[in-house]
């Protein structure tokens, strides 16, 4: 796997930084076109939905490694 990539994002109002494996990233985006959405789109709904005690970067990952699934 490659080197981490950090992207930067407003969630909730505010800005935050995630790296992620570029690998990841290809597949956010492949996942968020598929919804119609772009991926900042798509790192806010999953952000909104996730487990406050899960890291968001994990969430990420495993949303990308299965596109049906429950996070954390």
């Amino acid at each position: 796997m490659s080197n981490l990539v950090k992207r930067s994002f407003s969630l909730n109002g505010h800005r935050t930084s995630i790296a992620l494996e570029a690998e990841f990233w290809a597949v956010l985006t492949v996942l968020a076109a598929a919804d119609g959405m772009r991926v900042a789109a798509l790192i806010a709904r999953l952000d909104a939905a996730r487990d406050p005690t899960c890291p968001l970067a994990s969430v990420l990952r495993v949303h990308a490694l299965h596109a049906d699934h429950a996070v954390c």
